[in-house]
């Protein structure tokens, strides 16, 4: 079987029933490139793989020589998983004999995603820079923590106002159901007689026919518009080191400040509760801050007795 096959038959029975299908798509595509369309799955071995991971790594994001070079996760993601799922699926469901390979070290290591939590004042000075429909979409990733794909893609079935839940399609299509908390509930009921099937919708402010906009009139929000709305208003209120993914923490930030990691691992959908970990160190002041208002009056004497001392 040669691999533009093997992606051929992998598409048909798992890709297509991605979320993000366009995504899926250009990725066969660089893999078949890459790796070569007549290439029998028996010569894949871990020195092909080697070549292709190395590849990907050399190149810069979405092919801007003035961009830095992709992330190791970004490889990761857009190559070596995708790549191990049609080889593993080859050998393991179709028994078709592929080379012997190792995908655990062809894996690059990721570095530990930082975690930045905006302040109530950053939150309501970036909500202010925006207009109707991509406020309420910011508000509600600060709110519940949900990706950008996630929030544009909740639709209205999934809302369930009676249970005061809502569902969302994560990484890999897995789905995750999210309690309302009352904030949330009156967001989402502000919202429900925008559109039939879209939760979130933008107002458009000048009629395009080629787009097929009417001034006036609500459309779906995309990922370009709410990605360029959030840049555009994070730079107006001059707030640094500051990103889209960065509301995703805040919420995380603030959840597990009131709760538990069991709780923050929940509304963030992990998996393994070793991702959830990495806002543990977020409670650090907060630690400190309780260690200072408990110290006792001894250590506060003797501090200023060794202060007269000196």
């Amino acid at each position: 079987m040669t691999f533009e096959e093997a992606s051929s038959r992998w598409w048909t029975e798992i890709g297509q029933h991605h979320k993000n299908v366009e995504t899926t798509l250009h990725v066969l595509a660089w893999l078949n490139d890459a790796v070569g369309p007549k290439t029998d799955l028996a010569k894949i071995d871990d020195a092909k793989i080697a070549a292709v991971v190395a590849r990907r790594r050399g190149e810069h994001i979405k092919g801007d020589d003035k961009r830095p070079l992709v992330s190791a996760a970004t490889v990761n993601r857009t190559c070596t998983q995708p790549l191990r799922e049609i080889m593993l699926r080859a050998r393991n469901v179709w028994k078709v004999k592929t080379a012997d390979f190792d995908f655990g070290q062809h894996m690059l290591r990721e570095r530990q995603e930082r975690v930045r939590e905006a302040s109530t004042a950053e939150e309501e000075a970036i909500l202010a820079e925006l207009s109707p429909g991509y406020a309420e979409a910011v508000l509600f990733a600060f709110l519940t923590g949900c990706r950008r794909m996630e929030i544009l893609g909740l639709r209205w079935p999934h809302v369930d106002f009676f249970g005061r839940q809502f569902t969302v399609f994560g990484k890999g299509d897995k789905r995750r159901t999210i309690p309302m908390s009352d904030a949330i509930y009156d967001l989402l009921w502000s919202q429900k007689d925008h559109h039939p099937d879209v939760v979130f919708t933008y107002v458009a402010r000048r009629t395009l026919k080629k787009r097929g906009l009417v001034r006036g009139k609500r459309y779906p929000l995309t990922e370009d518009g709410l990605k360029t709305a959030a840049r555009r208003a994070i730079a107006a209120t001059g707030i640094e080191d500051f990103h889209f993914h960065d509301m995703r923490h805040t919420a995380a930030t603030r959840v597990l400040r009131k709760s538990n990691l069991r709780v923050a691992q929940r509304l963030l959908g992990h998996a393994d509760i070793q991702t959830t970990t990495k806002y543990a160190h977020a409670l650090d002041d907060d630690i400190r801050a309780a260690l200072e208002a408990t110290s006792s009056p001894a250590h506060e004497t003797r501090g200023k007795d060794k202060k007269a001392d000196g």
